[in-house]
């Protein structure tokens, strides 16, 4: 079982900036890929940006040059800087820590409001 611990979410302007982060605890040895997704009211939940245990990242094309994922492997942190902010960003943010290849290793976190007004 892996227990992920999410924080940073808030209300802020449009233009501005936030960090978002996720903290892991448990047997995160059979984790393989990270990411953050986010929830929109009344809309799908969507991808927004994935990272490998080896480094490679991938950005939808609606965030892409505005958010960056990174992790702190000492801290098993995962994060989510988000810049240039617009009130489309506005959603629930989830994280995600899975294995690629063995589905029974997916575990989501408790979602954080991201508010951007206008």
């Amino acid at each position: 079982q892996v227990q992920l611990v999410e924080s940073g979410g808030g209300l802020v302007q449009a233009g501005g900036s936030l960090r978002l982060s996720c903290t892991a605890s448990g047997s995160i040895f059979n984790i393989n890929r990270m990411g953050w997704y986010r929830q929109a009211p009344g809309k799908q939940r969507e991808l927004v940006a994935t990272i490998t245990t080896g480094g490679t990242t991938n950005y939808a094309d609606s965030v892409k040059g505005r958010f960056t994922i990174s992790r702190d492997n000492v801290k098993n942190t995962l994060y989510l800087q988000m810049s240039s902010l617009k009130p489309e960003d506005t959603a629930v943010y989830y994280c995600r820590y899975y294995n690629t290849a063995v589905r029974q290793y997916d575990y989501w976190g408790q979602g954080t409001q991201v508010t951007v007004s206008s």
